[in-house]
């Protein structure tokens, strides 16, 4: 008897035309790390009084489709994740390409993306994906994952796949030891690691339907946030703080190849923190800050990526 076992799962995307309607073709095979995504229904236990102790039989609640992706922030496929998220991207020159994101748009593309367990056999697509959020860290040493959590509309399984021939990526995948951050182009020293979210604020569109699906994923108020730990060795950042001014703040990763993944924050507010001294070891810091819309240019944040894709 075959059992199901994560080494042998596979997961392929593609963008929807309509939403909720899984396209006849054109999915990719996308490399993750592990995934949360799938449909639960739970059951509300019986409030009947009148049948004695044991309880009548439970009704079923509304169905919810959601869940997250781990996945490894890499040169190409990386591309395909900050598309759902911020929107189709301006894309110029000729290998190398460059694909530039922005946040604020006021509509999001769609996803179908579907998981397979081939020993089972369980193929489960799941259509009107919608990105809310996506984070990652910044460290000294480890692997370099992104979370992408995402709104589905709902869940079919089958015993076969309907993703057709999937479309392949090589991963040219990005380590903590290509990362730098900058402060208003200046290299900011001192950082011990970092934290980065960029969320769409979605809002489900719960209306009465008899699959019981919802309706969409709106975009609302889109934030970008995060926080730097820092070993305290100079005033730059506190000084920022209590003033009540903003920087801009640049992450990026490179590699010796020319590739590059660049996530800009136009407009940084950093809170005055409390500077404790827990011992005789080094004095840390840490800044939750908040990204808002810039003056120039007019837009929260821009996400640039640099590879040999000749277009999402």
């Amino acid at each position: 008897m075959a059992r199901a076992q994560g080494a042998r799962a596979q997961m392929a995307l593609a963008f929807e035309t309509s939403y909720g309607t899984p396209p006849a073709g054109g999915f990719t095979r996308m490399p993750f790390a592990s995934t949360t995504l799938g449909a639960e229904q739970p059951l509300i236990s019986s409030e009947l009084l009148g049948y004695g102790r044991d309880p009548l039989a439970p009704v079923r609640d509304a169905v919810t489709a959601d869940g997250a992706v781990v996945v490894p922030i890499d040169a190409r496929a990386f591309g395909f994740w900050l598309k759902a998220a911020f929107g189709t991207p301006t894309t110029t020159g000729t290998d190398p390409y460059t694909h530039e994101f922005v946040s604020g748009g006021w509509s999001l593309p769609s996803l179908s993306i579907e998981t397979a367990m081939p020993e089972v056999p369980r193929y489960a697509i799941y259509s009107g994906c919608v990105v809310d959020q996506i984070s990652w860290e910044m460290n000294r040493a480890g692997l370099l994952t992104a979370t992408v959590n995402l709104v589905a509309q709902g869940e079919t399984t089958g015993t076969t796949s309907t993703a057709g021939t999937l479309a392949e990526i090589d991963l040219l995948r990005f380590g903590h030891f290509n990362g730098s951050i900058r402060r208003n182009g200046v290299a900011l020293g001192n950082v011990i690691s970092t934290q980065i979210t960029y969320a769409n604020g979605l809002d489900r569109i719960e209306t009465i339907r008899a699959d019981g699906k919802i309706d969409g994923a709106d975009p609302g108020m889109a934030a970008l946030t995060g926080s730097l730990e820092v070993r305290f060795a100079d005033t730059v950042l506190l000084t920022q703080a209590v003033n009540g001014t903003e920087c801009e703040l640049e992450f990026a990763y490179t590699l010796a190849t020319g590739e590059s993944f660049t996530l800009t924050a136009h407009a940084v507010h950093l809170p005055k923190p409390r500077i404790e001294i827990a011992g005789p070891q080094g004095i840390q810091a840490s800044f939750d800050w908040q990204a808002s819309k810039g003056i120039s240019p007019a837009r929260m944040c821009t996400a640039v990526l640099i590879n040999d894709v000749a277009g999402y």
